[in-house]
């Protein structure tokens, strides 16, 4: 069967996914849409290019004209958000009156669980929608529950995760590959963890969850771990009084840290606005605008994305770990990213996935409504360095 997928918004992440649908999805067509006109196009023309058809097709579309959106998801099977979060909860609606399965890019835990309300109109409606499907939460989400399934019990389930350049540069060792009010919502406020089995609000950037030394094979080596929020977005909710621990933990080149660390501690990411020569100002902005293009990722920037999982239990009677690690590359042949593959492909595998009827219906968090054992055999068809491992010795547990 061929499906009619579409992708809102034709930017970095949006024509990643838009290339692994018209790859991968039994595609009959593949619409990318955006208010700008001419980045859809040149999304479309990449992606056609890449797989040598005419696939792929350009629609000027603004996603705040519910009309409109509804108009040209009514004949859609299947589709991706890739526009900024704050549009997801109206958009949810309108994918609902249309009759077209969802899924998302994430990035806010409070819409989220607006969306998760919708479950019952979603389910009558006959789609599926599934929030938060991005890199972090979306594929390390799935990864956990995969990593919880290999154990016959799982007690403590623990995430470190994150995209880097393959050779770090100041500022902040670090360069930016999607919009940076992604990056500061995440580094800002709180983090959502299970801990002792309950549900735990951890702030961000506190030194007592700080590691300094998180070992990899060359040739990485060294990196540092710290909480930012929104990587397990409502995963603790949902294994509640099941697992005693549940968390993440975002990696970064060392240094990274304590940079931003005086950042936040200046009060220059507040979104309070202050008054400057008789003007208000949000403290926020003023540092995207200062920021971001000193650390946008250009063309050809070299980036690596790993995840690595581990889930402490048992098996077979014994006490015994799951360990499932992924390191992926910036992929010389398509020019995409690996935090566009990591990130657009786990949205296009799941839109997919709706599409084909693999997912239940209704609005289901990814950690339900994701069957994990399949999306890692789609993540291997795609391939990605994608290593499971079980083993009966089980380390000291270091929250």
């Amino acid at each position: 069967m061929n499906f009619t997928y579409a992708v809102l918004g034709g930017g970095r992440q949006g024509t990643a996914a838009a290339y692994d649908m018209a790859r991968f999805g039994d595609a009959r067509k593949v619409l990318i849409a955006d208010v700008d006109l001419r980045a859809a196009e040149a999304s479309a023309r990449r992606v056609n290019a890449l797989l040598n058809t005419s696939i792929a097709s350009a629609v000027e579309l603004d996603v705040t004209d519910e009309a409109k959106l509804e108009s040209f998801l009514a004949d859609v099977d299947s589709f991706l958000s890739a526009v900024p979060y704050w549009f997801n909860p109206a958009i949810t609606k309108v994918a609902i009156r249309s009759r077209a399965c969802m899924c998302d890019l994430g990035g806010k835990t409070d819409l989220v669980l607006e969306q998760l309300k919708l479950d019952e109109a979603a389910r009558q409606a006959g789609i599926a929608i599934i929030p938060d499907c991005g890199q972090v939460p979306g594929m390390g989400t799935s990864l956990m529950v995969r990593a919880m399934s290999l154990l016959d019990r799982a007690d403590h389930v623990y995430m470190w995760d994150g995209g880097n350049m393959q050779h770090p540069e100041p500022p902040f060792n670090y360069r930016c590959t999607f919009n940076i009010a992604g990056l500061t919502n995440e580094y800002y406020g709180e983090a959502v963890f299970l801990r002792n089995g309950k549900v735990t609000m951890v702030p961000t950037f506190q030194r007592e969850d700080y590691e300094d030394a998180v070992e990899f094979p060359p040739p990485i080596g060294t990196m540092e771990a710290f909480v930012a929020g929104g990587g397990t977005s409502t995963a603790p909710w949902t294994f509640a009084g099941k697992v005693q621990t549940f968390q993440n933990k975002t990696l970064r080149w060392k240094g990274h840290f304590e940079q931003w660390k005086a950042v936040i501690d200046m009060g220059l990411l507040d979104l309070e606005p202050v008054t400057i020569n008789g003007r208000e100002v949000v403290p926020r902005d003023v540092l995207h605008a200062c920021v971001e293009p000193k650390i946008r990722a250009g063309e050809g920037d070299r980036d690596f994305v790993i995840l690595r999982i581990k889930a402490i239990g048992e098996k077979d009677g014994e006490p015994a770990e799951s360990l499932i690690e992924v390191i992926d590359y910036y992929d010389d042949e398509t020019g995409f990213t690996a935090m566009e593959r990591t990130t657009g492909w786990d949205g296009a595998i799941v839109a997919i996935m709706n599409a084909r009827g693999q997912t239940p219906r209704g609005v289901h968090p990814v950690e339900t409504g994701v069957p994990a054992a399949l999306f890692v055999e789609e993540m291997k068809k795609r391939g990605f360095s994608l290593t499971e491992k079980v083993t009966g010795q089980v380390p000291r547990i270091t929250l």
